[in-house]
């Protein structure tokens, strides 16, 4: 790996030229030995929280009925979906482990760009290696490459492009996905290039399908499209030059004003996966301080739901643009909306699936409560902190102000509380997977021969 002189030869003479070889050579060149320790032991933790999060999902009416579509146009029957008994073939394998790994909200998060990178990259990988034998060394190298990859072009296109209304896990998730089955399958620095152009033609997602079954879709086609752009250039099957930074490329369509530089500074110096973090409530991750700070408040309450006047959220802006969702409808609309959220947290002192779910949503007395909230954007707030405060009918108010949310960069969760999450997970989403016996094979994958053998345990009790 190379990586100070292709940072050299990209930004040199004051243009873009080249950017996308540059991430191709450094996905082909870049070994296992050249991982720091750090990053080898933060993608044995990012599978660990997307294979909790896909069992969990793997039973969601939006898995179900899928899995029913897309059933009826399967190849073979040659690859797992995870949690369930019915089997299929590779590409419709890769989009449904994804769409059952995002359903919740509940996987994982890149902070500087809010990209859920595991689950495009990870389901494409375990698909591809049933058919293709690869040990779990060599996926771990391909997925952290591909989370590299993807966390990159959302750091170009960023944050213009998620408030334009792309949703970037689906329109990056391919790319990552792409460059992930490319270093698996030994692809040179030419045919990765390829591999990117020919997802740069099968990006898409947008931000107004949340809170629905459709943003399942766009997430379970960048694991899809992906795994097929680069079996296609493997096969010789070519693309653009510059997919990323040409005139009409993929970055310069989706930002008006890209940052350039993210695509290829400290490259091979600078991880993605460090920047990665795990979610211990299943919705958007803005409002993980927001649950903290109404678990505490409860905790401690000596007032009663019906002594709540009104609810006063500060926070970056950033929240009320994501979260600002009264009325929803829906548990998926729940896991996006700060009313609900408050009011849920408030009223049962809990954050769990079961509190985010269409029976909770359902619920008069939580209505009501979320009626009551009024955001307050503060911009000198980073992103990771919030404020709650409750004001009583008397007068009296209440707040607490989290600084750095549970599960943040400041404040991450432990391998412990991954495994653990795992488990709970496991047994929520009702597959009668043995969930220790994941947990350890996970801890140790760098050493497994046959990469394929660890999703094989995620088949539903009773599968043949």
């Amino acid at each position: 790996m190379q990586a100070d002189s292709i940072e050299t030869r990209t930004m040199c003479d004051g243009g873009n030229d080249e950017l996308t070889r540059a991430l191709a050579r450094f996905v082909a060149d870049t070994q296992w030995q050249d991982l720091p320790a750090a990053v080898r032991s933060e993608a044995k933790r990012a599978l660990v929280n997307y294979f909790a999060v896909a069992l969990a999902g793997s039973h969601d009416p939006t898995l179900d009925k899928a899995v029913s579509v897309y059933g009826r146009f399967r190849a073979d029957d040659n690859a797992t979906i995870i949690g369930r008994s019915e089997r299929t073939d590779m590409l419709n394998a890769a989009a449904l482990n994804a769409m059952s790994a995002n359903v919740y909200d509940f996987d994982d998060t890149h902070i500087p760009t809010i990209i859920h990178p595991t689950a495009p990259v990870a389901a494409a990988l375990f698909a591809l290696a049933e058919s293709h034998a690869m040990s779990g060394e060599t996926l771990l190298l391909a997925f952290v490459l591909g989370v590299e990859v993807e966390c990159r072009i959302g750091s170009a296109v960023s944050p213009e492009h998620y408030q334009r209304g792309w949703h970037i896990t689906s329109t990056c998730g391919v790319f990552g996905a792409a460059a992930a089955v490319a270093k698996a399958r030994g692809l040179g620095e030419s045919e990765i290039v390829w591999a990117l152009g020919n997802a740069s033609a099968q990006t898409g997602g947008l931000v107004e399908t949340l809170g629905t079954m459709s943003k399942s879709i766009s997430v379970g086609n960048a694991a899809r499209n992906g795994l097929l752009s680069a079996l296609l250039a493997e096969d010789g099957f070519s693309g653009p030059d510059a997919p990323l930074e040409g005139e009409r490329g993929f970055v310069r369509v989706t930002a008006l004003k890209p940052a350039w530089h993210a695509l290829t500074q400290a490259l091979g110096r600078e991880w993605a996966l460090l920047s990665n973090t795990y979610k211990p409530y299943p919705c958007g991750v803005v409002l993980n301080p927001v649950i903290d700070a109404c678990l505490d408040l409860r905790r401690d309450a000596r007032w009663s739901i019906d002594d709540i006047e009104q609810v006063e959220l500060t926070g970056h802006p950033l929240l009320r643009e994501r979260t600002d969702r009264p009325g929803v409808r829906t548990g998926r609309e729940s896991q996006v909306s700060a009313q609900h959220a408050v009011a849920v947290v408030l009223s049962r002192g809990k954050a769990g699936l079961e509190e985010f779910s269409d029976a909770a949503v359902a619920d008069p007395s939580l209505r009501a409560l979320a009626c009551r909230l009024r955001f307050v954007d503060d911009a000198s707030w980073p992103v990771e902190s919030a404020q709650v405060t409750i004001v009583l009918r008397s007068g009296e108010r209440h707040l607490h102000r989290v600084h750095a949310a549970r599960g943040s960069l400041a404040a991450p969760l432990a391998n412990v509380e991954l495994a653990d999450k795992l488990r709970r997970l496991t047994t929520y989403g009702r597959s009668g997977v043995d969930a220790q016996p994941l947990v350890d094979r996970l801890w140790k994958f760098e050493h497994e021969s046959d990469a394929a053998a660890v999703v094989r345990l995620t088949r539903a009790r009773g599968s043949d």
